[in-house]
């Protein structure tokens, strides 16, 4: 069995089948689903899903992307971080995330970004749950403000397609590796080492549905079911039968969302 530890089931393009979506997963041997929020709205809609289907878990948090979304003027609202503590400590929340930094596309701005990013941190050593950490372009700044933080503070890094330094970093640091589609394209041969180096008990499998599908669905909506494509793949990088290198990510899994 495996756990998809990042879905983002709330998406639009899940509304008409959502139900279907879910009991493909099931069929092909997910057994639990994380499903991420990126603001306020999102989470809330992933709070609900948890209470829709069994074994389906959330993650509550602003995506970097609706950084300014915290704020009210100059300032993080309280209000808002109000509202992430009460579904952070709802039945079936697992998580604060989708958090971090995102330096590619900048839609909040950077400090806004870092601020965010530190203010939910403190959330979730207060809370004592783990992080789910987006990363793009922002390594640097995403080491220094994850490196201030509590040495409690325990999470994963989500979709890892960092190089070694990140890679050493979070490890060093007792996070998790987040492998998500891109494992599974041509020319990935730096995430397949460090996939390949890094131990086992720090790895998890993902999907980041509806992005990212593996191949060979690459370009198709992705789906919580797809994870097994990602399963396969790290099962041949490690050398391991796929039934262990499952058994080993949901321990994983389960070690640090306390789900499943």
């Amino acid at each position: 069995m495996l756990i998809d530890t990042h879905a983002h089931l709330d998406a639009e393009r899940f509304a008409p089948d959502r139900d279907e979506v879910v009991a493909r997963a099931r069929a092909a041997g997910v057994q639990t689903i994380i499903t991420c929020g990126t603001d306020l709205v999102s989470s809330r809609a992933t709070t609900a899903l948890c209470e829709r289907y069994q074994d389906v878990y959330a993650a509550v948090g602003v995506h970097p992307h609706a950084a300014s979304s915290l704020f009210s003027g100059q300032a993080i609202s309280q209000e808002t971080l109000d509202e992430l503590i009460a579904l952070a400590s709802q039945s079936g929340a697992a998580a604060i995330g989708e958090i971090g930094l995102d330096y590619h596309y900048d839609l909040s701005p950077r400090e806004a970004q870092r601020d965010a990013l530190s203010a939910q941190l403190q959330l979730a050593v207060e809370l004592d749950v783990p992080v789910v950490l987006h990363c793009r372009e922002a390594d640097d700044d995403l080491m220094a403000i994850v490196g201030n933080a509590p040495r409690s503070l325990r999470g994963v890094l989500h979709c890892f397609m960092g190089g070694d330094t990140l890679a050493r970093w979070a490890l060093d640091r007792g996070f998790y590796l987040g492998i998500a589609g891109p494992i599974t394209f041509k020319r990935m041969n730096g995430l397949a080492d460090v996939a390949r180096l890094a131990p086992l008990n720090r790895l998890l499998v993902e999907t980041d549905c509806p992005y990212l599908a593996p191949q060979p669905l690459r370009g198709r909506r992705n789906e919580p079911a797809y994870v097994v494509y990602v399963a396969e793949r790290l099962a041949q990088i490690r050398a391991l039968p796929l039934d262990a290198l499952a058994a080993a990510t949901s321990a994983n899994a389960r070690e640090l969302f306390g789900v499943g």
